[in-house]
């Protein structure tokens, strides 16, 4: 029988999702799965009907979280979990019948050391976004090449509910140990940080639900200053070069926090920027230059926080036509 898959599902007030989400999973056309249910003190009926499923189907369990929040039933979930292949689900989502089957056909195929990937789309009963549209078409076109780590530092490229491992990769990087939000784009850079490549995918094989009250829309821990944090803390630890000039282009709110956050950890830098307002004022001490003095340092690596898309492809060019590269010369933070 093909390797076992533990489906790892936090659920927290979801009554009127997860029923929809737990059909998708009793649907799917590979069978041989666990489904790993921890009910984070919900105060509605979810917890009611988790345990109605559980009792028609013995590949479903639920456990009652011992902490408190999504990382700690995420860990209760993989510690009762046993499956050769780890995937994590939010209980407000829909699988496609087929989702468990390309990916564990695809982990099989290139065995470990890689993460099998695949499209998502978002839905709601309100419609999308433009915001949430952009992100949706941009981690789509990095799922396809396989390129999702060239992005990293921008937004986060593993989509958190549509992406499977081989257990041995998940526990070499520490899977959910560490007490760090937002923990889904902290458990992407930990597998970016241990070398996983990631599996080109052109199916469709996750919707994505939105709605007003979405943990990730109202939570502190998913506000833009935690990002930020995540980011440095990562670049800091895996792609600086201290031998190297750090630049930070961009004086805006990102590129103040970014400057504060490299003031506070001691590490110096020059601040460049094509703002003519700002170019040759101060801030934190720090004098704004031109951005063509990025050409008058040597071999410089660049923080971009500019977070105009239109701006950001002349960045590119411009950094490309000096024979900049991607994480590894330049780093886009938005």
């Amino acid at each position: 029988m093909p390797g076992l898959i533990s489906i790892l599902t936090p659920f927290k007030n979801t009554e009127d999702f997860i029923s929809e989400c737990l059909d998708s999973i009793v649907r799917q056309s590979y069978t041989n799965w666990e489904l790993i249910l921890v009910n984070d003190h919900s105060n509605d009926q979810s917890l009611r009907i988790a345990q109605e499923y559980a009792k028609r189907d013995s590949r479903i369990k639920v456990y009652k979280n011992p902490g408190e929040g999504i990382i700690s039933a995420l860990r209760k979930a993989y510690d009762e979990s046993s499956g050769q292949f780890i995937t994590r689900m939010d209980s407000d989502d829909i699988m496609v019948p087929e989702k468990l089957e390309f990916m564990q056909e695809d982990l099989t195929k290139y065995g470990t050391g890689h993460i099998a990937l695949g499209k998502v789309k978002y839905f709601g009963e309100n419609g999308i976004n433009e915001g949430y549209l952009k992100y949706e078409n941009w981690l789509n076109d990095l799922t396809e090449s396989g390129n999702n780590f060239n992005e990293i530092y921008k937004e986060c490229v593993i989509p958190s509910p549509c992406w499977m491992v081989h257990r041995e990769d998940f526990e070499q990087a520490q899977g959910f140990n560490p007490d760090r939000y937002p923990e889904d784009y902290d458990l992407t850079f930990r597998f970016y940080e241990h070398g996983l490549k990631c599996i080109p995918s052109s199916r469709l094989l996750h919707y994505w639900r939105d709605y007003p009250s979405r943990t990730s829309r109202n939570h502190p821990h998913y506000a833009q200053n935690s990002f930020l944090e995540l980011k440095m803390h990562y670049f800091l630890k895996l792609d600086f070069q201290p031998k190297r000039v750090l630049t930070i282009w961009g004086a805006g709110r990102k590129g103040k926090t970014v400057a504060k956050i490299l003031i506070q950890n001691k590490v110096d830098f020059k601040w460049i920027c094509n703002n003519p307002k700002k170019i040759g004022k101060k801030i934190y001490g720090k004098k704004l230059l031109n951005f063509e003095s990025l050409t008058q340092l040597d071999n410089p690596q660049c923080i971009i926080t500019v977070a105009n898309p239109h701006s950001q492809v002349r960045i590119r060019k411009y950094l490309a036509a000096k024979g900049m590269k991607a994480v590894e010369d330049y780093f886009f933070f938005c």
